[in-house]
């Protein structure tokens, strides 16, 4: 018996859409990687800048969830870039034990220089795509982040 090629339910290859999602992310994260790296950025400080930018005053606990990645991987990530004077602490008003997370003016011209290179390979995609099918892309992201979230059965 053949096997059609779209039949992967021998799971011996991976799933099409599930693949294709993997390499374009890996494939992304490479060129940022390239692109942030003369900027003393790495992709991940990017991340959590850019999360603390659009949310100042998150805890690294709060940072944790939204980045999706352990809290220790958090503590280690805001110890670095509090050394470069990028991030810096500020007690919670009401729970002294508790850290809050702010950029500081240093942090925010990393963050914007970062923001120039991540456009550009954003307007890049952008280009090779058409406004139309990169608007379409986004959309069926947007699907499939809503049909892995888990439902509250």
């Amino acid at each position: 018996m053949e096997m059609d090629e779209a039949d992967n339910s021998a799971g011996d290859e991976p799933h099409p859409v599930l693949w294709s999602l993997r390499r374009a992310e890996m494939a992304v994260q490479a060129v940022k990687e390239q692109q942030l790296r003369p900027l003393g950025i790495a992709p991940a400080h990017y991340s959590l800048l850019m999360s603390v930018h659009r949310g100042p005053g998150l805890t690294g606990a709060e940072l944790a969830r939204r980045l999706a990645v352990t809290p220790q991987a958090v503590a280690s990530l805001v110890a670095r870039l509090t050394e470069r004077g990028w991030l810096e602490r500020r007690p919670h008003p009401r729970h002294g034990h508790v850290q809050e997370l702010h950029l500081t003016d240093d942090g925010l011209r990393a963050l914007t220089d970062a923001d120039a290179e991540i456009a550009a390979l954003e307007h890049r995609l952008v280009e090779r795509l058409g406004i139309g099918d990169a608007e379409r892309l986004t959309a069926l992201l947007d699907e499939i982040i809503e049909a892995v979230r888990p439902t509250d059965d």
